[in-house]
């Protein structure tokens, strides 16, 4: 009987605690966070930006290289490239759904070949010596995603979107700088441009945005 009694008692201080961790854990904890994640302009919502319609264009936190078909004018400023070096192509398309970061060390003769690759590319496309061309445009950031590029790849785009826009490169060097973020509390990491941000601030947005789908 004594041991019935113990084995109850057991049970039902086992069941008290798997009750109340439930709530904490199951309840209490996820709707914290939740109320914590929608704090301030940059709640969780995947932050996503709109054009001057309404019509969502992107996020703040995501980079995807708008893409030109070959041999068309390019008005766009560029993002990093995105993609693996597995996928055998030193240029990935403008989807972040193909970003990953790359197992590549400095001493990989496919990534030596790629950024050569790209150098060459950049380059060509904006009319300079592959040696102008900075690090960040023919290398990847860690996620494979990063939305910013440095003020030196930003400025060595300014005379080819310029041109196409039919701005001058005063106007467009202007708006770099109006979109140009300083280092987090002042020190850290370094100056940089949000790519998406700085095309709708030229007016271009995402060619399938219509009024069907502004504010969706």
């Amino acid at each position: 009987m004594r041991f019935l009694i113990g084995l109850l008692r057991q049970t039902w201080a086992g069941l008290l605690v798997l009750l109340a961790l439930t709530a904490v854990l199951g309840v209490l904890y996820p709707a914290a966070v939740w109320g914590v994640s929608r704090i301030g302009a940059g709640a969780a919502e995947g932050s996503p930006v709109r054009d001057s319609t309404g019509c969502v264009v992107g996020s703040r936190w995501v980079g995807v290289d708008p893409q030109v078909p070959a041999g068309e004018p390019d008005p766009f400023f560029h993002n990093r490239v995105t993609g693996s070096v597995a996928d055998q192509d030193p240029f990935a398309p403008g989807d972040p759904a193909t970003a990953l970061p790359t197992n590549q060390g400095p001493s990989s003769e496919i990534l030596a070949t790629f950024i050569a690759d790209r150098h060459t590319v950049i380059a060509t496309r904006e009319g300079v010596d592959p040696a102008e061309v900075p690090a960040d445009a023919v290398t990847g950031s860690g996620s494979g995603i990063d939305p910013h590029i440095s003020p030196a790849y930003a400025a060595l785009q300014v005379p080819r979107v310029a041109a196409e826009n039919g701005l001058s490169e005063t106007r467009v060097r202007q708006l770099v700088d109006e979109n140009t973020e300083g280092r987090q509390l002042g020190f850290l990491g370094e100056e940089r441009v949000n790519v998406l941000e700085l095309n709708l601030a030229l007016g271009r947005t995402a060619p399938e945005c219509t009024a069907a789908t502004a504010g969706g």
